[in-house]
């Protein structure tokens, strides 16, 4: 079997990326067992120069930055393209334009799971731009799914972790405390599900052993990547 290559935008930050290329083989293993690996070209961005453009509000240079990143990919042989981090799907439609191959979307992979799973309301936990910017919200509307977000503290706590500790490859304790106390009381509220919807959240909480069902956008959008190099199609573009 002809394995399709699949091309990673990764570095933002590394701590994700290296969890998607962990996943991504752990899966191609599974699936076609052996010693069997995916393959996998990985362009790792300098994250700083990208907090830089998100802090500025330099959305379109950003979006000019990893459409070059795709571009490369491409000449390079990736025969689809991820962007591996919830915050920057904000330019995802700029970047899948750059390249006619497909870019997969964590926005629609991660919708298409609650619906199977029968959720319409879940708790979005992200970056302060992904939570506030609203092209998440708008995207899932798409998938007939209302979102629910923190209070502005609990947003500001929630950004604050992942910046200042899951990017920096600190996990503690009394942060995932925290976040789980956000979890219990959205469902005190209403809320059906909650999505890790920042590719480092993975690092401090198990989607598995929450307060609600929960739904790693990181696992799944890496799983989405492993359907699509072993031949199926793709679920989702960015288009």
């Amino acid at each position: 079997m002809e394995m399709r290559k699949i091309g990673l935008i990764g570095g933002m930050s590394f701590e994700s990326s290296a969890v998607y290329y962990r996943m991504v083989n752990e899966a191609v293993r599974e699936r076609l067992g052996a010693l069997h690996s995916a393959e996998v070209l990985l362009h790792s961005v300098d994250f700083q120069k990208i907090v830089d453009l998100q802090k500025a509000g330099r959305w379109d240079d950003a979006a000019q930055r990893l459409s070059d990143v795709a571009r490369g990919l491409k000449s390079a042989g990736a025969q689809c393209v991820l962007i591996c981090t919830n915050t920057m799907h904000l330019i995802a439609d700029q970047v899948q334009a750059s390249v006619d191959v497909p870019l997969i979307n964590i926005i629609d992979e991660t919708a298409e799971r609650l619906k199977a799973a029968g959720s319409r309301k879940p708790l979005l936990l992200a970056t302060r731009y992904t939570m506030e910017h609203g092209f998440y919200a708008e995207r899932m509307k798409r998938h007939g799914i209302e979102l629910m977000v923190p209070d502005a503290e609990g947003r500001t706590l929630t950004h604050n972790v992942i910046f200042d500790e899951l990017c920096a490859g600190k996990v503690l304790a009394a942060s995932r405390r925290a976040l789980v106390a956000l979890i219990e009381k959205a469902k005190a509220e209403g809320a059906d599900a909650v999505i890790l919807g920042c590719t480092e959240i993975c690092l401090i909480l198990d989607s598995a052993d929450l307060p609600l069902p929960g739904f790693d956008s990181t696992a799944i959008h890496a799983e989405a990547a492993v359907e699509f190099a072993l031949g199926g199609e793709a679920v989702s573009c960015a288009a």
